[in-house]
């Protein structure tokens, strides 16, 4: 059993790949909060557009409302004084200030969950996830179902040709993959085919007439 002194703040980091349900157990602790007439603030980045515009929503589709923020330092300068639990969604669209905003928050006494993915599409570290883990009281690590052989899938696989590291999506963009389905090098595979295609001269059937 876990003991928590009164005052005491504290950081809970729910963390896994696309499609494992991070946003949906950041919702239940939230909810649970609510009904204990806690008095919570809930916070999503606002390049975060998929599902809605100021809810943070899991792809089953529950939602709780939430004020959209551009970066950690708008979550600090919002907080309520009367605030005792505070929520943030889609951690990794926030840099490493993010980090630095827990502490404080924490250090204040407030309850900050955090949910986001740990790795990129490639697979890598997503920061600032791994910071965040490193300092947080306590950690979930969710796992999602490999959408190729059923196992339990770590790693978001993006689908789509782009070569940016932040690329906003949901099923139309990424699928969740197990370590051995899982493959680094698509989105290069596919981000080739897509530009050798728009460089490839046209036929002379092709051709367009003058």
């Amino acid at each position: 059993m876990n003991v928590i002194r009164a005052q005491s703040g504290w950081i809970e980091v729910i963390c896994g790949s696309m499609f494992s349900g991070k946003t949906e157990e950041l919702i239940r602790r939230l909810r649970r909060a609510q009904i204990a007439k806690q008095e919570v603030q809930i916070f999503k980045p606002i390049i975060d557009a998929r599902y809605s515009l100021d809810h943070i929503a899991s792809h089953s589709d529950q939602k709780l409302k939430a004020q959209v923020v551009r970066s950690a330092k708008d979550i600090l300068e919002a907080i309520s004084a009367k605030t005792q639990v505070v929520g943030i969604d889609e951690a990794q669209f926030f840099n490493l200030d993010l980090v630095d905003a827990c502490q404080t928050l924490a250090d204040r006494g407030l309850r900050v969950i955090v949910a986001g993915l740990d790795q990129d599409y490639r697979g890598l570290p997503f920061e600032p996830i791994p910071q965040l883990l490193a300092i947080a009281e306590y950690i979930t690590k969710n796992n999602a179902i490999c959408v190729v052989c059923g196992n339990p899938a770590s790693r978001s696989q993006r689908i789509i040709a782009d070569e940016e590291r932040v690329v906003v999506g949901a099923q139309d963009a990424y699928e969740a993959r197990c370590r051995v389905c899982f493959d680094p090098e698509l989105n290069d595979k596919n981000t080739k085919t897509k530009k050798d295609k728009k460089t490839r001269p046209l036929r002379s059937s092709q051709a367009r007439p003058s």
